[in-house]
């Protein structure tokens, strides 16, 4: 990162738009609303503001164009930004966490697993763990389908990504994994304060507690592919076959924070945005009744490819995650200076694209308040009006697979089920490191549909 001395530091931050400075309220603000007080800051002050934040000062801003200037940078421009804050979470050697050569190498190595055949292998694992998971389900079934959108994106995660295939384990490894991301709650992540032992209760305790268990599994399985050869199709066996340009391969250190970031990047996070899909489509039934129309036109046994590229399906996931995206704000440091609109932004600063307010853009997004499953049909939005997975070289790498994911498990569930939404008004709100539905899209069973369009 470029040197400056503070006094330069100081001058070039006079220079930038004014903001909010932080406070344990507007702290707090962020972790329970995040969408509504980044709106707040640029009622206030405009987009782009600086918000001085505990991590340091950030340019905010919900513009495209600028948006487009931070995607299309060079890559080295920037480095993770909160490193100390995440890295106790993720890892030090997670891709999260790394930047420069390092990022480059490590995310040309870890790819390969989420695209083309490799990710459409996935597919039949997918449906039976959707179908596994609901198999109990009759007309007058009712609950939290976020409760078991979170087992079914576990289930996932375990078999596909960690490669434990016996029934046997399964079950101890869920239990283990459910243990370590209900750990992880929002007081220890964005309060590095309360990370206090406290003579082994409280938070911290109980995460430490639960990753030393995750760490125990992970460590165990990695062993244990290495002495068997490989040759899996999941994609821990993927990573451990991979090599670097050098001929040289992770060290178990290093897949373990892979792991650790894949779990953390695509549990909650593709749960949380199924659940939001059932939800808008039952608030519509039309919606519902014309997606299932779109599936059942394949016939009783389509591929998942087939199921995957259909575009009312498409478009619905896509507004979905318009609407509520992976991340509210896609945020970096900047290693080196960088000219956002009429503002050099110093080495030293980060920079966000605050997702969730330029999603919500009336002058991006005629109604924008208002969920519309065809908004989406036949048109592709430009990377930069929409980033629900962030943008430019940083891009969430599962991206592709948390689409597939997506609709796989949706087709499977809408050409089983014919649904009952039971609370018509759900609002977001935070569950750990992501904003979740409060009560979790409570809904009933009102038939069991013959299984047609959902085959793999």
């Amino acid at each position: 990162m470029q040197t400056v001395t503070s006094d330069t530091l100081k001058t070039e931050l006079a220079v930038l738009p004014p903001g909010p400075r932080a406070t344990p309220w507007s702290t707090l603000r962020f972790v329970r609303d995040p969408a509504g007080f980044f709106a707040d800051q640029y009622r206030l002050f405009g987009d782009p503001c600086t918000l001085w934040s505990y991590q340091g000062p950030i340019l905010i801003t919900g513009d495209p164009e600028l948006a487009r200037t931070i995607f299309t940078a060079e890559p080295d421009t920037f480095e993770p930004f909160a490193t100390a804050l995440l890295s106790p979470f993720l890892g030090r050697d997670s891709l999260l966490m790394s930047s420069g050569e390092r990022h480059r190498r490590d995310r040309k190595l870890l790819t390969p697993p989420f695209h083309g055949s490799r990710m459409r292998a996935y597919g039949r694992i997918i449906v039976d763990v959707t179908r596994e998971e609901t198999r109990t389900w009759q007309a007058g079934w009712e609950g939290s389908v976020h409760d078991t959108t979170n087992a079914i994106s576990l289930d996932i995660i375990v078999r596909a990504v960690f490669g434990i295939d016996q029934p046997g384990k399964q079950e101890g490894a869920r239990a283990v994994v459910k243990r370590d991301v209900e750990a992880m709650s929002p007081s220890i992540v964005f309060l590095p304060l309360l990370r206090k032992a406290l003579l082994g209760v409280g938070p911290w305790s109980r995460f430490v507690r639960a990753r030393s268990q995750l760490d125990a599994l992970l460590y165990r399985e990695i062993a244990a592919k290495r002495e068997s050869g490989g040759g899996g199709e999941d994609i821990l066996s993927l990573i451990l076959a991979a090599r670097y340009d050098d001929g040289t391969s992770m060290s178990d250190t290093e897949v373990r924070d892979q792991l650790i970031t894949l779990l953390a990047a695509g549990h909650e996070t593709t749960a949380t945005a199924l659940a939001w899909a059932l939800y808008w489509t039952h608030r519509d039934p039309g919606l519902a009744a014309e997606l299932r129309a779109e599936l059942d036109a394949l016939g009783p046994s389509p591929e998942p490819e087939a199921i995957a590229a259909l575009p009312l399906l498409d478009a619905t996931c896509t507004e979905t995650l318009r609407l509520h995206p992976i991340v509210p704000d896609v945020t970096r440091r900047l290693r080196r200076p960088l000219k956002l609109g009429p503002y050099m932004v110093p080495a030293g600063m980060g920079v966000a694209v605050t997702t969730c307010t330029m999603h919500m853009s009336p002058a991006l997004y005629p109604r924008a308040t208002e969920f519309d499953g065809k908004r989406f049909l036949g048109v592709k939005p430009s990377p930069f009006s929409y980033a629900p997975f962030g943008g430019g070289a940083r891009r969430c790498l599962g991206a592709a697979f948390a689409m597939y994911e997506m609709k796989l498990v949706l087709a499977t569930m809408l050409t089983s089920f014919e649904f009952e939404l039971l609370d018509r008004d759900v609002v977001p709100f935070r569950r750990n490191l992501t904003m979740g539905p409060k009560g979790g899209v409570r809904m009933r069973v009102r038939s069991r549909r013959a299984r047609v369009g959902a085959t793999a």
